[in-house]
């Protein structure tokens, strides 16, 4: 049984494909780009296809935490909130890559571990 909210859930199969992730440099600099390679793994890990990142690729090797914020029907805003983890190789890259569509060059995969998911100012995990 996942611990994800059901409201979640539903939303999440219904959600916009492109989303924003945001991540912070060492100066807390914040970075947003859009993604659009973004597979939920189970109700602990998002994860997300590297296939152009470059501050954001910085900021995550430096260690920050990150931000997926969603848009589900009714224009209704998810944001997913956790800890971040890069893989070029291993588990988590095939993983990445067993789901990534062949035309995108899927060059490293981010693991956001979720922490917290917020519907509007509202946390609901």
């Amino acid at each position: 049984m996942s611990n994800l909210p059901e409201a979640f859930q539903k939303a999440w199969e219904q959600r916009e494909p492109r989303m924003i992730f945001s991540t912070v440099d060492s100066n807390g600099e914040p970075n947003a780009v859009w993604v659009l390679c973004v597979e939920l793994l189970d109700d602990k890990r998002i994860q997300i296809a590297n296939n152009f990142f470059s501050k954001t690729l910085a900021n995550i090797l430096a260690g920050s935490r990150g931000s997926l914020l969603m848009i589900a029907p009714e224009r209704e805003a998810y944001q997913i909130k956790g800890h971040l983890d890069y893989d070029t190789e291993g588990p988590a890259f095939e993983e990445m890559k067993s789901w990534l569509d062949p035309k995108f060059p899927g060059v490293g995969a981010v693991t956001l571990h979720i922490d917290s998911i917020y519907y509007g100012a509202e946390k609901v995990l």
